[in-house]
């Protein structure tokens, strides 16, 4: 049976295999103010430890966006330190996301924008509905993305890239998005969430075991160098050699039936 969150600021739901997570601040666009920050970093926490959870779906509440960003009541009156602190917390939370042994898929509408779009950036998977609105536009404000997306997007894109959308501060269209490898997919905003939970579902069919290590050392390998990265995909390789769901695959292979991994 599907649990209603007990948060404040969020809603989780599990269907089946899947959770949803709701970024529930409409009013506000879904901006995260830090109470919101702590309650999906514990909601991921508490998914990473689910063993009944094997892909996690992001979206945000209303017609208005997925996440329009920081509330920018987080930054009157900060000083230097304090905004060290605010910058790694929120930092905290992409890692987590990064770091976790799940794959997330962030299903995007709307506004998708500054730490909105950080959010998404963590992620694995990023299906966009065609309205939605992308982009970094913190330099119009003086100061710059603080959660990721000037590392993030330059690994993703490319430094050139992510110069236009970082110092530039524009907004593109999904289109746009997915012509520069910003999205994965883009659908109609009435097929949204239907193509993100396919999608959501496709994963947590998968096995969660190689799915993890190889979530894991895509992430690591992509920051070293190609030997480095080699390194770890073979030790990861290794890894797998040992589990049940690699004689499941086969076996189901060689069977001409679909496999049921069990995460083993």
């Amino acid at each position: 049976m599907a649990k209603k969150s007990r948060f404040d600021h969020i809603l989780t739901e599990k269907r089946g295999s899947v959770l949803w997570l709701t970024l529930n601040r409409p009013g506000r666009m879904n901006t995260f103010n830090l109470e919101m920050i702590d309650e999906v970093a514990t909601a991921i926490e508490e998914a990473d430890a689910d063993e009944e959870v094997r892909c996690v779906l992001i979206k945000g509440e209303g017609d208005k966006a997925f996440s329009a960003g920081a509330d920018l009541t987080m930054f009157t009156g900060l000083d230097s330190e304090s905004a060290i602190a605010a910058s790694e917390r929120g930092q905290r939370l992409m890692d987590g996301i990064e770091a976790s042994p799940k794959p997330f898929v962030a299903a995007i509408h709307g506004f998708c924008l500054g730490g909105g779009l950080e959010f998404a950036l963590a992620c694995d998977f990023r299906v966009a509905a065609e309205s939605a609105s992308l982009g970094s536009p913190e330099i119009n404000l003086g100061i710059i993305p603080g959660w990721g997306a000037t590392q993030r997007l330059c690994r993703m894109l490319g430094l050139a890239r992510a110069k236009e959308l970082v110092l530039l501060g524009d907004r593109i269209s999904a289109d746009e998005a997915l012509k520069i490898g910003l999205v994965h997919k883009v659908v109609s905003l009435d097929s949204l969430y239907e193509e993100a939970e396919a999608l959501a579902q496709r994963l947590a069919a998968g096995p969660p075991v190689a799915l993890r290590v190889a979530k894991k050392a895509m992430n690591e390998g992509s920051q070293l160098p190609l030997k480095d990265g080699l390194r770890i995909e073979a030790e990861s390789f290794g890894v797998l050699a040992e589990t049940e769901d690699i004689v499941e695959g086969i076996s189901a292979f060689f069977e001409r039936r679909k496999p049921e991994f069990k995460g083993k």
